[in-house]
């Protein structure tokens, strides 16, 4: 449950699906956005969150592919959920790019741009079995969804 560390080439494809839209959406960010309301103790828990997360995901091995069991299914629902959140990408860049476009659900998940992959990477945390994983998602996910739903509560 502590992991082993090593490079995890899992984690990294991961971390470039979750990366490269963040990077495209700096340069075609919603209209109005701003982030200076955001609640100082969600966003420090992001912050942390996003470190906890990326060293995780990239210095434990145990997220690599083994042989094939029944734990298999918990890597490929947490890909199955980075698909969902690439797809939701693309329907965020096809659109207007407003506010309510950013905070959207998706297939019934309210603000799909921070659930799926928080949902994504806690399941690949079950899959390594890694208990950092775990409760680095957890702190991701308090202050990540946290901060998301705050501003899709302002657009009501």
């Amino acid at each position: 449950m502590l992991g082993h560390l090593g490079f995890s080439y899992v984690g990294l494809v991961f971390m470039l699906m979750l990366i490269i839209p963040n990077l495209i959406w700096t340069k075609k960010q919603p209209q109005g956005y701003s982030a200076e309301n955001e609640n100082k103790i969600l966003s420090a828990l992001e912050r942390v969150g996003e470190v906890l997360t990326t060293c995780c995901a990239l210095l434990f091995s145990d997220f690599n592919f083994r042989e094939l069991s029944i734990w298999s299914l918990w890597l490929a629902a947490a890909f199955i959920l980075m698909i969902m959140y690439e797809i939701w990408w693309v329907r965020y860049f096809k659109s207007g790019r407003k506010l309510a476009d950013f905070y959207s659900s998706f297939l019934g998940l309210p603000v799909a741009g921070a659930t799926l992959p928080v949902i994504a990477f806690f399941l690949l945390g079950i899959y390594g079995k890694v208990i950092w994983m775990l409760i680095a998602c957890v702190i991701l996910g308090i202050g990540h969804i946290g901060i998301h739903l705050q501003h899709r509560n302002e657009l009501d």
